[in-house]
């Protein structure tokens, strides 16, 4: 590790939304998806901050506790007192300034599909970081972050872009189809990205330009090593 890159600083954004449509159930962000990237920023000597729209302790989605999903870095998570500190304790999304980071990263879960896609603190962020010249890395239904992301011609960044994200056919094998407000696969389409995918749940990430986007939980470490190559 040199020096200049000990000093880089990565800004994640976790999602504030607990409620899973009008099922009743929960929702939140996926552990998976914060702990592979969080990891890989920190065992690379980079400093990460955490924030949510609401601040203080984002959800968790209570699926992703479940057993079937644990990974290394779950389990490693599970035993950091400090990251869980961190968790516990966002700071809010309107209190920090683009100019402060080098990059951002945004873990899914199906909670960003409710309070990331028209957040405005968010769009202005994502914007700043564009403008700045700083790379921008998305995964899973945290993609939709990007949704309504313009450029100073006021054309949506995703136009001509390859871009992934979570894929219908994967939103259908959980069979929240018509629980979810969209389809992210569909509206990225729809603002003009050059949607792709690759098998369900394998992991695939793609960086066009500053964009760095992720199909699922199993691709999040992949998108944060992206961003790490971004920022070296």
């Amino acid at each position: 590790m040199n020096k200049q890159q000990a000093t880089k600083q990565v800004l994640m954004v976790l999602t504030s939304h607990a409620e899973l449509g009008d099922t009743g159930e929960k929702t939140g962000f996926w552990v998976e998806e914060f702990a592979a990237p969080y990891y890989t920023f920190i065992d690379a000597g980079i400093k990460v901050t955490l924030v949510s729209p609401a601040g203080g302790h984002p959800p968790i989605d209570p699926k992703s506790e479940l057993e079937d999903f644990q990974t290394p870095s779950t389990k490693r998570y599970d035993g950091d007192s400090e990251a869980q500190a961190l968790i516990a304790n966002t700071i809010k999304l309107a209190d920090v300034d683009a100019s402060d980071f080098d990059g951002v990263f945004y873990p899914g879960g199906h909670g960003p599909l409710w309070d990331l896609t028209n957040n405005q603190d968010s769009i202005s962020l994502i914007e700043s970081f564009l403008a700045a010249n700083k790379p921008v890395a998305a995964v899973c239904h945290a993609c939709t972050a990007l949704l309504n992301i313009k450029d100073a011609a006021g054309q949506y960044v995703v136009k001509d872009k390859a871009v992934t994200g979570f894929a219908n056919s994967e939103e259908e094998a959980v069979q929240l189809t018509n629980v979810v407000p969209f389809l992210l696969e569909d509206e990225l389409i729809k603002r003009g990205g050059k949607y792709q995918k690759g098998a369900d749940w394998n992991a695939f990430a793609i960086q066009d330009g500053l964009l760095i986007t992720g199909q699922n939980p199993a691709s999040s470490e992949l998108a944060a090593e992206k961003l790490l190559a971004a920022l070296a």
